[in-house]
């Protein structure tokens, strides 16, 4: 019943020995990132492992948006049945290399690898920023962390569900005269830039509160350039979305502009 608070009092003490952020040489900073470092390799390499195995449920999970774009009635041709990569009965995707699949596994393994291991990188990320903290900001690192993955999930999200209509537009675009017809490689790539897109500037609440929280800007002062700031936005959210159509452009901006006057107001009361 002892050895635990044996193996506490340890910790304790190791923790008493560890010198503070202000003493701290230049080669134990670099310790302690080559720390944190080798702990977020490790999870994005689990985090790929298992984004390997469930390859064939993320690939329809990703198709199912280009299903609903065609109606859900297109029929799945021989070489995307031979090859796996069509979901049953309604999207037509046409592989032209013999490498074309391994590249896709590929792709799926990393950005899946990334999603699911984020919630351990940012906390790494956390840890190696808080020791320079004071005692009460430190107190910010679950909802930070929190926080971070909650809306990087709800902008991938986002994403997701916008990405039928804005195939759907694409599709238009060009004409009933176009048949179309889809390159796995580019077409995941534009779904999963698109997911990746909106999870990262989604983060941006959690930036600005955190610059808040660090007094490099005040609520008022970012109150008052509320004009310029949707400006920007909608500019950015303009260029920056990969497949360029306006469905996904007002889902990217216009959260963005409510994150914007969220910040303020959270800002405003950690002030108080």
């Amino acid at each position: 019943m002892t050895l635990p608070f044996i193996g506490e009092r340890k910790d304790k003490e190791k923790d008493k020995e560890k010198p503070s952020p202000d003493n701290m040489t230049l080669s134990q900073h670099l310790g302690e990132l080559r720390h944190r470092l080798v702990i977020s390799l490790i999870a994005f390499v689990l985090a790929t492992v298992v984004a390997v195995i469930a390859y064939e449920p993320i690939l329809h999970f990703l198709i199912k948006p280009l299903c609903e774009a065609n109606g859900g009635g297109t029929r799945l041709s021989g070489v995307t049945a031979a090859h796996g990569l069509g979901s049953r009965n309604c999207a037509n995707l046409y592989v032209t290399s013999p490498l074309d699949g391994l590249s896709l596994r590929v792709k799926i393994a990393v950005y899946g690898g990334l999603t699911l291991a984020s919630p351990v990188i940012l906390f790494q990320m956390w840890r190696f920023v808080t020791p320079g903290l004071e005692a009460r900001e430190k107190k910010y690192a679950i909802p930070f962390v929190s926080a971070a993955f909650v809306l990087f999930l709800a902008g991938a999200a986002t994403a997701y569900l916008t990405l039928s209509h804005a195939l759907h537009f694409l599709q238009a675009v060009g004409g009933p005269d176009l048949q179309q017809i889809y390159d796995p490689i580019p077409y995941l790539g534009l779904v999963l830039a698109l997911m990746a897109l909106f999870g990262i500037t989604f983060q941006f609440p959690v930036i600005l509160v955190s610059l808040e929280l660090a007094r490099v800007v005040t609520p008022a002062r970012l109150l008052r350039s509320w004009r310029w700031a949707v400006i920007l936005i909608t500019v950015v959210a303009a260029v920056f979305t990969p497949s360029s159509d306006p469905f996904s452009m007002l889902a990217l901006a216009v959260p963005l502009i409510v994150f914007f006057f969220i910040s303020i107001a959270i800002g405003k009361l950690m002030g108080r």
